[in-house]
Order: C-alpha cells, then sequence, then structure tokens
C-alpha cells in the first residue's frame, strides 16, 4: 500500500480547483480535460500521475448514486409526461456530468501526486504489439 506523501487534502483540493497540486498557483489544464506537461509556477512534471478512466468511472458513479437514484424517489417523476421530462431532466445530468468531471479529474491527479502514483510504465506506450 503506498504511502502519503504530501498532505492528501490539500492536493485533493488544489486539484479540485483546478491548479497544481504540488504549489497551487500553475493551471493543472491546458483545455477542458488536457492536463499540463509541467507546471507553469513551479515546473512540477504533471504528466506522470496517470488519471486514465477513472475520472470518468468515479463521476458517473457520483451523478448516478447521489442525483438520479434519489431522484427515482419523487413523484413528480414518475407523474409527469416523459416528453417534457426527459429532455430537461437528460439536460441537466449533462450540464452536471461536464460540469464534475474536470474537478473529479484535478482531485484524482492530486491524489495521485499525494500518494506518489506515478505513470512509470512508459513501455506499455511504445511497446510494438506485432507478432
Amino acid at each position: 500500500m503506498s504511502e502519503i506523501l504530501h498532505p492528501l487534502r490539500r492536493s485533493l483540493l488544489r486539484g479540485i480547483r483546478g491548479r497544481c497540486p504540488a504549489c497551487g498557483k500553475g493551471a493543472l489544464f491546458t483545455s477542458y480535460l488536457k492536463v499540463r506537461p509541467r507546471c507553469e509556477t513551479c515546473d512540477k512534471d504533471l504528466a506522470r500521475y496517470p488519471a486514465h478512466d477513472g475520472p470518468a468511472y468515479l463521476t458517473i458513479l457520483l451523478v448516478g448514486h447521489l442525483v438520479i437514484a434519489p431522484m427515482l424517489f419523487f413523484p413528480i417523476v414518475w407523474r409527469s409526461n416523459p416528453a417534457y421530462s426527459l429532455p430537461i431532466i437528460l439536460v441537466a445530468l449533462t450540464i452536471l456530468t461536464l460540469a464534475l468531471l474536470p474537478r473529479v479529474k484535478g482531485g484524482w491527479v492530486g491524489l495521485m501526486y499525494s500518494l506518489g502514483v506515478k505513470d512509470t510504465d512508459d513501455a506499455l506506450h511504445t511497446a510494438d504489439y506485432s507478432d
């Protein structure tokens, strides 16, 4: 099991805010979900902290369990005309998911930084899979 190398809460909060988990000043992303290769302020190698599919799964899990499941307990969902309620619900869920995803990914990168987990398997990226 990995031990915590850097303060967990601080690293997570910096990542959620879209800031470098090391210094908290540089931007974490170059675009919507693209992590900067290096921090512009402290020159920390941010590309080494793997995010891959984890943030997407966690975002879906959060939206599904914290929004969709409780929403099914409200009678208005079952009694309303699906032609009206379904587009409203789908648009709201899409906006919520797209708003949460970069924050969850930033928190994920902050967690990886805090635990010292690095993407060191460079062989996977350059491997020749032909026989």
